[in-house]
């Protein structure tokens, strides 16, 4: 059985990240460490954070071919599972990151983000994209996905559009993923884990609605169980 639900331990503190783990790692099928986390503790710190659970980095690599490339050449001896990348970073660059984790012995899945589920039709037109998130989703999707990417990170009203244009196979993965009455914080665009799941998403990401708890593993199972 696929354990869908990744917990997002966005946290800088070394301490609460491995506590948070420990706690979580029985419901959760990964555990997500991301920017805040990576740029205060590097790999000595995400090794004592992941206590060899299996962990989605969630750096968002964007820049020239050539340095994402040597950024996941970097990362692989972490052991992540999957690493993140930019779709906006173009067709060179997200084929250079996938050959690049192709030299791994344990490759990680390479997951190409296509617009930020803080950014709506709004967001997007300030930064000159016209057309709203599922045209641009749908764009990005296609282009990374045809130079080599393993899915995508994406909104989870968009996950009905990406299974009808590119079936099962890619990985689907989402977050501002919200529990039915859980505050929205930055999120724009969310869905509950149930719907999410029943749209087509193989994982959801649930970050504050777990970590803010006054009991983070309670919660973590009651949306693991929500979603079997």
């Amino acid at each position: 059985m696929i354990k869908r639900l990744i917990a997002a331990i966005d946290t800088p503190e070394l301490d609460r990240a491995a506590g948070l783990v420990r706690a979580l790692s029985p419901h959760c099928g990964l555990v997500k460490l991301g920017l805040e986390f990576f740029l205060r503790h590097g790999p000595a710190g995400f090794a004592q954070a992941a206590q060899g659970n299996a962990v989605f980095l969630d750096l968002k690599l964007h820049d020239i071919p050539n340095t994402v490339a040597g950024a996941v050449r970097s990362l692989l001896p972490l052991g992540a599972d999957m690493l993140t990348i930019h779709a906006g970073g173009g067709a060179k660059m997200v084929a250079a990151a996938a050959l690049a984790a192709d030299k791994a012995e344990k490759r990680p899945k390479i997951l190409a983000v296509t617009v930020l589920t803080s950014m709506d039709a709004a967001g997007l037109a300030e930064i000159g994209v016209a057309g709203g998130p599922p045209q641009q989703v749908l764009r990005l999707a296609r282009m990374a996905l045809a130079n080599g990417a393993d899915g995508l990170v994406c909104s989870a009203h968009e996950i009905a559009l990406l299974r009808d244009a590119f079936g099962a196979k890619p990985i689907l993965v989402v977050p501002g993923i919200r529990p039915a009455g859980a505050a929205l914080g930055d999120q724009a665009r969310v869905m509950t884990p149930e719907q999410a799941v029943r749209a087509g998403a193989d994982y959801i990401v649930v970050g504050r609605p777990i970590t803010e708890a006054a009991s983070p593993a309670q919660a973590a199972a009651a949306i693991a169980a929500s979603i079997q």
